[in-house]
């Protein structure tokens, strides 16, 4: 975003991200997508400074042997079972990326719902089969997960 952008109060988006992997599970090739997109479209957060952030979108397609495995389109909203909800009001979905083919066969993936542009997050995982079954679980963090919007700057 550029400073003209910033300076007429535009919201601020992430870049889009397009991220290809190539991996093998049970003999056989596999081809894993994850693309991100800013989304208009979602409603905009905004932080306690009163910046506003486009929410983003991100599309994970996995194919095999010339099919598609799954292909899926997630918002912060796929996570909000997991989440609470004074946290999802100020969050965005940051991110989602490939991780591992686990010994046990599966695909997992890391993805983040976040506070913009800052270090609290709630990291979560994406846990695929081969035949394409989904779960989405919570990641065990260490400290416990941020509940609340940080509190607003004194004017």
């Amino acid at each position: 975003m550029s400073k003209e952008e910033l300076a007429a109060g535009q919201p601020i988006r992430m870049q889009s991200s397009n991220a290809e992997e190539h991996f093998t599970l049970k003999g056989h090739a596999f081809t894993s997508n994850v693309v991100r997109q800013p989304d208009e479209a979602l409603p905009l957060v905004t932080n306690a400074e009163g910046e506003q952030f486009v929410d983003n979108r991100i599309s994970l397609h996995i194919t095999s042997q010339g099919r598609t495995v799954v292909h899926r389109v997630f918002t912060k909203q796929d996570f909000a079972q997991l989440l609470n909800a004074r946290f999802m009001k100020y969050a965005i979905l940051e991110g989602l990326v490939f991780d591992q083919v686990t010994e046990a066969g599966t695909i997992r993936y890391a993805a983040s719902v976040a506070y913009p542009q800052s270090d609290l997050y709630v990291p979560l995982r994406i846990t695929v089969t081969p035949s394409g079954q989904l779960s989405i679980e919570r990641e065990e963090m260490m400290d416990e997960a941020p509940q609340e919007q940080p509190e607003e700057k004194e004017k």
